[in-house]
């Protein structure tokens, strides 16, 4: 396997709403190069979060990548207000373009259609989801993202066998010689960011693990430092 470099990606969902630009700021200051922002409509998830107005006001008050993570439906319908915003990175989810959803969307499409707006593309499968669906898209991609928990909330378990997952479309983006980051995203902390760092994962993010922590910035530079 080729050198990688890896880096903690803290969310924004464990962070404080209340003092959110707050808390990305002292991220940043303490090394963090992006932040990811989980959003949430209450149909693809079952939980609710945060629109484009929360983007836009972040994006006033910091410098730092905002890796947006679009856990809806109907990518197609928002992608506009969130590039608009102030995204660096729209990340849509396989699952959403599919017949099930309200409106069938074909992923390169989208995956198109993004980065039309100036802003990099990511494409997110579920726990359930085989990795061989995102084969077709990867030169198209700037980040694959294996979720090891199922998306909606916060805090979950990390699903060790994701981990295949991760190894497989490291195997396949290396072989292709592709610069499409691998991301994870659901239960990463000192125990779990080591094991997805070994199977290839690039860009690791956690949440609970740093803002749940007595000292945010040290739990950052903790993973950061495991991770590297």
């Amino acid at each position: 396997m080729p050198k990688l470099q890896r880096r903690i990606v803290p969310s924004a969902l464990s962070a404080s709403f209340a003092w959110l630009a707050r808390d990305v700021n002292l991220i940043q200051t303490a090394g963090a190069q992006s932040i990811q922002i989980d959003v949430m409509d209450g149909h693809f998830v079952p939980n609710i979060t945060v629109g484009p107005a929360v983007v836009e006001s972040l994006r006033k008050e910091t410098t730092i990548f905002l890796d947006v993570h679009l856990m809806i439906e109907n990518p197609l319908q928002y992608i506009g207000p969130f590039a608009k915003a102030g995204s660096n990175l729209l990340t849509v989810h396989w699952e959403a373009c599919l017949p099930a959803g309200r409106l069938a969307q074909d992923p390169l499409t989208v995956i198109r259609e993004i980065k039309k707006l100036g802003v990099q593309a990511g494409m997110a499968i579920r726990p359930k989801t085989k990795a061989d669906v995102l084969f077709p898209l990867l030169k198209e991609l700037n980040y694959v993202l294996v979720m090891t928990v199922e998306p909606g909330f916060g805090g979950q378990v990390f699903l060790p066998e994701m981990l295949e997952k991760v190894r497989i479309l490291r195997r396949k983006i290396d072989d292709a010689h592709l610069r499409c980051e691998l991301q994870v995203d659901g239960g990463i902390s000192r125990q779990t960011a080591g094991l997805a760092a070994e199977a290839g994962a690039t860009s690791l993010v956690a949440g609970s693990a740093i803002f749940g922590a007595p000292d945010p910035v040290q739990a950052f530079r903790d993973l950061q430092k495991l991770v590297q």
